[in-house]
C-alpha cells in the first residue's frame, strides 16, 4: 500500500510493555447496553452513562493532549502531529476478539459517514501483526487503518496515564480537535449513533 492510499484512509493530507497488552486482552467483553436515549438526555456538560461505559469530559476538564505515533498496518508512520485539527476516533481492537468483530461494521460506516468532515477514524491493535490486521479488515470491510501497537505498546502507554485510560478490549477513544481525550466508550460500541452525536459535538465546539 502507498503513501497516498494510506493518507486517503486516514482522511488526512500526507505528510512526507507486554502487561499492558495483556490487560487489554483480558478485558475483551461482549457486554451490551443502550446508551443513546440517556446521552441525549444529558446536559452536554461532561456525561457518565448508568452503567459507566460511557463518559464524555466538558472542554475545560479535558486532560492535556496525548502524543502517540506507530507504524500503520499499511506499514506507513503515523503521527499524532498529523492528526492536529481533527476529531480522531481511535479503537483498541484485535482479530480474535469477539465484540471487535461485531462492531467493526459500525465503526467502518462512521468512517464513511464522516469522510467529507474533519474526521478520521483510527484503529489500534494491540495483539496481532500487519498481516493479520489487513486480513481482519479485507473479510470485514473495513478500509480505515490501524496502527500495529503490539511490538511495544507505545499507543497504550501513551493513553494509560491518563483518567480515561484504554482499559479493556475494545474501548474506543474519542479526541477532539486539540488531541485531547473528549470521550470514552468502553466495550461493544451497541450505539453507533451515540458515536455520531459525540463527533457531531465535537465538530462544532469552537475555541
Amino acid at each position: 500500500m502507498n503513501a497516498r492510499t494510506t493518507a486517503r484512509r486516514l482522511g488526512v493530507r500526507f505528510v512526507a510493555p507486554l502487561a499492558l497488552a495483556g490487560l487489554l486482552l483480558a478485558g475483551c467483553t461482549a457486554e451490551s447496553g443502550h446508551l443513546a436515549e440517556q446521552y441525549e438526555q444529558g446536559t452536554g456538560g461532561g456525561y457518565i452513562s448508568g452503567d459507566g461505559r460511557l463518559v464524555t469530559i466538558a472542554p475545560a476538564d479535558r486532560e492535556p493532549a496525548v502524543v502517540f505515533g506507530g507504524t500503520l498496518d499499511s506499514g506507513e508512520p503515523i503521527s499524532s502531529d498529523e492528526l492536529v485539527g481533527r476529531v480522531v476516533v481511535v479503537n483498541f481492537w484485535y482479530a480474535s476478539c469477539p465484540p471487535c468483530r461485531e462492531e467493526a461494521p459500525d465503526l467502518e460506516k462512521l468512517h464513511q459517514q464522516f469522510s467529507d468532515d474533519d474526521v478520521t477514524l483510527l484503529g489500534v491493535n494491540v495483539s496481532d501483526d500487519a498481516g493479520t490486521a489487513l486480513a481482519f479488515a479485507e473479510e470485514h470491510g473495513v478500509t480505515y487503518p490501524s496502527i500495529i501497537d503490539v511490538a511495544d505498546n507505545g499507543v497504550q502507554l501513551a493513553f494509560a496515564g491518563g483518567a480515561y485510560a484504554p482499559n479493556s478490549v475494545p474501548t474506543t477513544l474519542i479526541l477532539d480537535r486539540e488531541g485531547r481525550v473528549a470521550a470514552r466508550y468502553s466495550g461493544l460500541i451497541d450505539s453507533p449513533s451515540v458515536v455520531a452525536d459525540i463527533i457531531d459535538d465535537l465538530l462544532a465546539e469552537t475555541d
